[in-house]
């Protein structure tokens, strides 16, 4: 080799202990890697209990104690050699079956801290230790241990003081650390962990060993909370060679982050995009972009159809099927969330109930004005001075159902109102008119200005539905029903736009929207690029009932539209689905689909605002209860609210 010239540097090997520091940058990126990798190597001593202690976020010391296999001497004295490990017998890395195999988590963190382990065999009289000081390995020495392995790591990063500037504040870290540990936990119910340190977020956590049927179950509640148990569906799936089980969280049971989204493949909990990505396309129709589910999935296969081996810290995998596992995911939370059909989450109505109670404000700190305004107001006074005199009945309580609903002072009350409430009611031209002809037929929704006596309070049988006998529409918006324990508040147009939307898509499914022949097309004028947009999707959008073509520069011909919205302005709804379109972006084609009928079905829908008749309002019940996912509109809000008697009696103090 010719010899390097002045200047110009020459090749050479890396110091062994620099080896280990620049590998332990790719494994040990901060204490909660140093505690996921040590962990995963007692789970795989086939350890029942796991104990982590931490300190100053795990940057002073990170101590773990298991009751695993243990090591012997000579195991002891490779363990801290670079790509030395148990986990690979035969060399085979298409079938990957453990959490660690790698070799390099323990010199790693030995080549950037003070790393002590203390190790004995069950079954064996003496234990044995070694130490790794900053790349400098130890001998072994005999040394007194309870069976398994213990672990201690202090000082991290002592010898690489430059990453120790990147870390966050010791509660984020210890943070970290429990997240860790809790994903941990997850994957391996069986398991006992416990995780202890000096920080508020990080001290006491306990997750006791569980076992028997629903173990898996009783461990996502003590990591997820114990709301998660009666706010989620349990499910479970097998296509060729792929089987999945979990449970997934209502749609109105979401988090404003997907920190409590929990995948784990093989026994691995992985952050995969395949697996998230799949998730959010199961849940677009049932919940809004910016919330996210809070579920867990435990998919097993077998080990040469997934690569657990690419990245370093081992939380990503690949499929050799990415395309069956996301149709496995996705059908498997459809099927367990329709099972529900339109079942909301309890803690809507423990937030409803929680916006009722006053907030206390110490009689000492209130204000004047906060002392006025805390008086009780009489109710036979009248706060609306617009109102006609002589009724002793709030508006607020809107409009009873029965003989009362037709007095006078009520009827006057509602014309006072009208001005106010043009602006929420549907144009008579609209599709709220049309898609109300057309519900019609199912839930004979007759003209609203016509009334009819409701049936007698007493022993009505509806109440013995879910969602009970409605009583009274409150504000031409929300529906009041009664159940057999407790009181439901429906919003009319959310729940409505629902039903509008699972009926399109079973007609969809079915063999193709019913279309109505416009008598005389309609020329709508957009923005050139609108018009451009719906042009090139016009194959699509006739799937979906709408039929219509381009139409010189920015303008479209409509021919047909769904019979379900006939009779509104094509403007604002061509404007919807360019926007359902546009928001797509590179969405597959079905999902985009899915968002124009969403969009749709809010055209078709009852609008706030228009007063429903009691047979109406009953119907509409009726029709939910036999819906799949009708406890949420299409944005994911909640359509209706469930009351228990009991926390109604507790607000005004009967319990």
């Amino acid at each position: 080799m010719a010899p390097s010239s002045p200047g110009r540097p020459q090749v050479r090997r890396l110091d062994p202990v620099l080896v280990d520091r620049i590998a332990a940058g790719e494994v040990v990126e901060r204490p909660a890697s140093a505690v996921k990798e040590l962990v995963e190597n007692a789970v795989d001593a086939g350890a029942s209990s796991i104990a982590v202690t931490i300190a100053a976020g795990g940057r002073k010391l990170i101590r773990v104690v298991d009751d695993g296999g243990g090591m012997g001497p000579e195991d002891l004295a490779l363990a801290v050699e670079r790509h030395a490990t148990s986990k690979l017998p035969d060399g085979d890395l298409e079938r990957i079956d453990t959490l660690g195999f790698r070799g390099e988590a323990l010199p790693s963190i030995g080549a950037v801290a003070r790393l002590a382990i203390t190790s004995r065999v069950p079954g064996t009289d003496r234990g044995h230790s070694i130490v790794v000081d900053a790349g400098h390995k130890g001998p072994v020495r005999p040394a007194a241990s309870q069976p398994g392995t213990r672990i201690e790591v202090t000082d991290l990063f002592a010898a690489t003081p430059a990453r120790l500037k990147f870390l966050k504040s010791d509660r984020a870290e210890a943070t970290a650390v429990g997240e860790i540990l809790r994903r941990l936990a997850v994957a391996h119910p069986q398991i006992r962990f416990t995780l202890t340190g000096e920080n508020a977020s990080s001290a006491g956590l306990v997750f006791p060993a569980e076992s028997g049927p629903g173990s898996w179950l009783r461990r996502l509640v003590a990591v997820l909370g114990p709301e998660f148990g009666q706010n989620s569906a349990p499910l479970s799936l097998e296509r060729e060679a792929f089987a999945l089980d979990g449970h997934v969280g209502l749609p109105t049971f979401h988090r404003a982050a997907a920190t409590h989204v929990h995948f784990v493949v093989n026994g691995r909990p992985v952050r995969d995009r395949l697996l998230l990505s799949a998730v959010r396309g199961a849940y677009a129709d049932v919940m809004a972009s910016d919330r996210h589910p809070v579920l867990a999935l435990a998919l097993t296969c077998d080990p040469a159809l997934v690569d657990v081996n690419v990245h370093p810290a081992k939380t990503e995998v690949r499929f050799r099927d990415p395309g069956l596992v996301r149709g496995l995911i996705v059908s498997a939370i459809h099927e367990a969330l329709r099972r529900e059909g339109g079942r909301s989450s309890a803690t809507v109505a423990a937030r409803t109930l929680e916006s009722l109670r006053p907030a206390v404000i110490p009689v000492t700190a209130q204000s004047p004005a906060q002392a006025a305004a805390r008086q009780p107001a009489s109710l036979f006074s009248r706060r609306d001075e617009t109102a006609p005199t002589g009724s002793g009945r709030p508006e607020a309580f809107g409009r009873a159902i029965g003989p009362a609903a037709r007095e006078a002072p009520w009827e006057a009350s509602r014309e006072a109102r009208e001005p106010d409430q043009a602006a929420y009611e549907a144009p008579t031209s609209g599709f709220g008119e049309a898609a109300q002809a057309q519900f019609a037929g199912d839930l004979a929704l007759p003209s609203a200005d016509q009334r009819a006596p409701a049936p007698e309070a007493a022993a009505n049988p509806a109440e013995q539905h879910p969602l009970g006998a409605a009583r009274a529409q409150l504000h031409e918006t929300y529906i009041v029903a009664q159940t057999r324990d407790g009181i439901v508040i429906v919003d009319q147009h959310a729940a409505h736009e629902r039903l509008v939307y699972e009926r399109l898509k079973r007609e969809r499914a079915g063999g193709g929207i019913a279309r109505q022949i416009l008598l005389i097309p309609e020329v709508v004028d957009l923005d050139p690029v609108e018009a451009d947009r719906l042009a090139d999707a016009a194959d699509a959008l006739q799937d979906l009932g709408l039929v219509l073509e381009a139409f010189g520069h920015g303008a479209v011909l409509v021919r047909e539209v769904p019979s379900a919205l006939a009779g509104g302005s094509l403007r604002a709804l061509l404007t919807d689905v360019v926007d359902a379109l546009t928001e797509g972006g590179a969405d597959p084609l079905a999902r985009r689909l899915d968002a124009v009928l969403s969009r749709m079905s809010c055209h078709g829908s009852i609008r706030a605002g228009r007063r429903l008749r009691p047979e109406e309002m009953n119907a509409l019940l009726r029709e939910m209860e036999a819906t799949p996912f009708s406890g949420q509109c299409n944005h994911g809000r909640p359509t209706y609210v469930e009351l228990k008697l009991s926390d109604v009696e507790r607000l005004f103090g009967r319990r």
